[in-house]
């Protein structure tokens, strides 16, 4: 993990465990990294916030108290991290877990465990039971998720294969600007290099080990980015109904909801973020799987077969 990396872990594992509002003086006396002059601290401390948001961890502003304009401060509201175990699918809980995995290593840490002996000489309290844990606990590498935060956090270009709609196998290059997670997928998005627009990436579908390039520093988010709006689905339905051959698309049923289970098919429920996505999945797995909801994709599906058969004889 980054220094850089280190000291966002670092600073999101204070914010939640202490039970009082911090102020900027706390945070950088109880946190390794914070260095230089006050200006030069207060542009970190700027720039990391951003970095948290872009991954989906807000940090909440107020005051000490509200009669008066004292200094503000900063926390994280554990109730955030709560997570409903039974509104989430497999795919997803191992997901999450993958991501876990860096942050149970990171709450374990010297250096964690250091901010907040800090913090308590302080005279700022803290619990560690209060942070955010995950049960059951499922360990499954993915090393590029841990590229892909260092390389935000560090503001480097990255590269790597992708499987594009057509099933070519592309190289792309883009300047990461947050990771998110939807539908059972993790998604990166970022401006890509040749295409000179932000684009969003399945990492699923990432056919190669990510590598960083170039500098730190060798660009800037922009301050009206927000992965949560990448991740927000242009369709009117969320969700697809799917016939699936019984002990075929395990990656599909893994992350669908069985509605119905017969002899030779499974009607499920699928989660989708785009409808060009969904399609793109449908076809992967030939007749395998047969797509009854919604009709526009059933539709679409069928013009690309008669295409298909047309070009081919």
């Amino acid at each position: 993990m980054s220094r850089k990396s280190e000291r966002l872990v670092n600073l999101t594992i204070a914010l939640l465990a202490t039970k009082r509002w911090l102020t900027k003086t706390q945070i950088f006396s109880a946190i390794d990294g914070y260095e230089g002059e006050a200006d030069a601290m207060e542009r970190m401390f700027e720039r990391d916030k951003d970095d948290l948001r872009n991954l989906g961890i807000t940090i909440e502003v107020g005051s000490f108290d509200p009669l008066f304009e004292d200094e503000v401060g900063y926390r994280i509201r554990p109730d955030n991290y709560k997570i409903d175990i039974d509104e989430i699918s497999s795919l997803e809980l191992s997901l999450i877990s993958q991501a876990t995995q860096v942050w149970k290593g990171a709450v374990l840490d010297s250096t964690a465990l250091s901010a907040l002996v800090k913090l308590k000489s302080l005279g700022v309290d803290s619990d560690l039971d209060s942070l955010p844990s995950l049960r059951p606990h499922v360990a499954i590498p993915q090393e590029n998720f841990s590229v892909v935060v260092d390389a935000i956090a560090e503001r480097k270009t990255i590269s790597f294969f992708y499987i594009a709609a057509d099933r070519s196998r592309q190289s792309r290059v883009i300047e990461p600007y947050g990771a998110g997670t939807k539908g059972g997928h993790w998604y990166v998005a970022g401006r890509d290099i040749e295409k000179q627009g932000v684009r969003l990436f399945r990492m699923d579908r990432i056919d190669s080990e990510i590598k960083e390039q170039g500098r730190s520093k060798s660009y800037e988010i922009p301050s009206d980015f927000s992965m949560s709006d990448q991740l927000k689905s242009p369709e009117k339905n969320s969700f697809a109904f799917l016939k699936v051959r019984r002990g075929k698309a395990h990656r599909l049923r893994s992350v669908s909801t069985i509605e119905e289970e017969g002899d030779e098919w499974s009607t499920i429920r699928y989660p989708y973020l785009r409808e060009s996505e969904l399609i793109e999945d449908v076809l992967w797995h030939l007749d395998d799987v047969q797509l009854l909801e919604p009709v526009s994709a059933r539709e679409s599906i069928q013009a690309l077969l008669r295409e298909i058969v047309s070009a081919h004889g």
